[in-house]
């Protein structure tokens, strides 16, 4: 709005220059009034003084605008890219690139053309003033440049589109590709994988260049006619005044006038290809900010004792037809760890990711204490919940860092917290200690080492319920004691655990079993019990019948 406000005033002081030269050929050079010109030289020289300083207002308008919106929204994009669904593809920082896209747009050239374009109307109508046929004529141009505007557009927005959606698919996988370099070197696949690379990376570039290309002809014939009108406007003023119907100073006016309504015009074809992008990225910052609306604080609940109940949890991956999950149904009291056990792709990893809020349920709920964590607001669930996902992510920070949560918590929460998952020790042995750098993704520790780091932040600040995906898998037998031992100090503490692990030395500290096969459970009860179900011995006739 203030930057409307300013473009006003700017283009108003634009007509400094018409009147002018108007004043000067109609009135100074008849009257030969030397103070005159002066006078008037002087007015212009101020009015261009002023339009310079509110051209430049303007624009550190736009630049504290787009800081503003980047302080307000920024976070808010970051918020609704971590709670969006762990199931939607595409590259995570697109989102931020987009918001990016967009607040740098405010800043550039082509949103003046924008707030400059709506006054043009002001223009003609003082062309209309000096003359009708004049301002006939600079309608009629006006009407063509917009239409050859819309032109640029109907032939600029396909070959855009799908540049912008093979440029989205290429940083997607480029991304996944980089996270993989290890894989990718040890196994030679490096020429394979550039040539998928290069297939969303060539087809970006081919629709690129087919945009640029409309884009520039289009913005070349705009050039032309608006320089053509420009000094045609000129002959039909010449035409007028040889009739007498009109002055000298009337025709130079009018194609200065004519001149500044089209220029927007142009300014905006020539950076269609930024309008349109920004725009789009707009409508994708829109539609996902409306998909994770901001929720406003609720009703704080006490901290849950850990009672899970998991109803007729059914969950189906978007864009698939197929049930990861099909109508589990059990719970565990407080206090209770519970082993779920199964082969692979039965769904156990799903059903961990369900049980801390990261996937929303297709049907059924899964509750915590009775309330569902799904519509717990994350933060205040987050406090209560521990999780160690099967791939373990540490973040670019210290040792501390990482294990508080980034919280502003006191040291001896960190300290408790690597105590209890067994680590303490081995993290003081770090030249660092507590202070150690990571690195991305924990690069300077082992495998081991990050699991035991990712436990101790699963059970940082005391959770009442938490949940380990295959805690075990890179650790050795000094790892799995501590894990265990970590398992049953949770226990006596009150926490609910719930263990993905095939090791026995892990199921061995379980009070429950859950049985996965197919995504639907199979057995689940006292671990003795289903221990004995699945160990029980085939009798010898079954076999014989079978092989019959």
């Amino acid at each position: 709005m203030t930057a409307g406000v300013f473009s006003l005033a700017i283009n108003l002081l634009y007509l400094a220059g018409p009147l002018y030269m108007l004043q000067v050929y109609d009135r100074v050079i008849s009257s030969a009034s030397e103070i005159t010109l002066l006078m008037l030289t002087i007015a212009l020289l101020l009015a261009f003084m002023a339009l310079a300083g509110l051209d430049a207002v303007r624009g550190r308008v736009l630049t504290r605008a787009s800081v503003r919106l980047d302080r307000k929204i920024a976070s808010r994009v970051m918020t609704a890219i971590i709670d969006r669904s762990a199931g939607a593809g595409g590259a995570r920082s697109q989102a931020l690139r987009d918001f990016d896209t967009f607040r740098q747009f405010v800043t550039g050239t082509g949103i003046h053309a924008i707030f400059d374009l709506p006054w043009a109307p002001i223009y003609i109508a003082v062309i209309f003033a000096l003359h009708p046929f004049l301002g006939a004529f600079a309608l009629g141009c006006s009407v063509i440049l917009v239409l050859m505007a819309l032109l640029s557009e109907w032939l600029v927005k396909l070959p855009l589109t799908e540049s912008n959606e093979a440029a989205a698919r290429s940083y997607s996988f480029t991304e996944m590709s980089l996270r993989n370099t290890e894989v990718v070197r040890a196994m030679g696949m490096t020429g394979g994988l550039l040539r998928r690379w290069s297939r969303d990376r060539d087809r970006m570039l081919e629709r690129q260049v087919a945009a640029s290309d409309r884009a520039a002809a289009i913005q070349s014939l705009i050039r032309f006619l608006r320089l053509a009108m420009q000094s045609l406007i000129l002959g039909l003023g010449a035409y007028l005044v040889i009739e007498r119907v009109t002055t000298v100073g009337s025709m130079f006016a009018a194609s200065i006038l004519l001149g500044r309504a089209l220029q927007p015009v142009e300014q905006i074809v020539g950076s269609w290809r930024g309008l349109v992008s920004a725009r789009a990225a707009f409508l994708r910052i829109r539609e996902l900010l409306t998909a994770h609306p901001l929720l406003e604080a609720g009703l704080t609940l006490p901290k849950p004792k850990g009672r899970v109940a998991v109803e007729a949890l059914t969950f189906v991956p978007q864009g698939s037809a197929k049930p990861i999950l099909r109508g589990v149904t059990f719970a565990v009291e407080a206090g209770e760890v519970l082993g779920v056990i199964g082969p692979s792709g039965a769904g156990k990893s799903t059903l961990s990711r369900q049980l801390v809020g990261v996937l929303t349920p297709s049907a059924g709920a899964v509750r915590l204490d009775g309330a569902d964590v799904s519509t717990w607001v994350k933060r205040a669930i987050g406090d209560h919940v521990g999780y160690l996902p099967q791939d373990i992510e540490l973040f670019s920070d210290t040792i501390a860092a990482n294990i508080g949560r980034f919280d502003e918590g006191s040291d001896g929460e960190v300290i408790l917290a690597a105590q209890l998952a067994g680590v303490h020790e081995m993290i003081l042995r770090l030249p660092g200690g507590y202070d150690t750098q990571v690195g991305e993704g924990g690069a300077i520790l082992s495998g081991g080492f990050r699991q035991r780091i990712g436990l101790a932040r699963a059970v940082y600040g005391g959770p009442s319920l938490v949940v380990l995906d295959e805690p075990s898998s890179n650790l050795d037998a000094e790892g799995d004691v501590a894990l265990a031992d970590c398992v049953v100090q949770l226990k006596k503490r009150g926490a609910t655990v719930v263990i993905v692990s095939h090791r026995p030395a892990t199921i061995g500290v379980v009070d429950k079993i859950l049985v996965l096969r197919d995504g639907v459970a199979e057995m689940f009860g006292p671990r003795a019990e289903i221990m004995a179900r699945l160990t029980r011995p085939v009798p010898m006739h079954a076999v014989q019948g079978s092989g019959s």
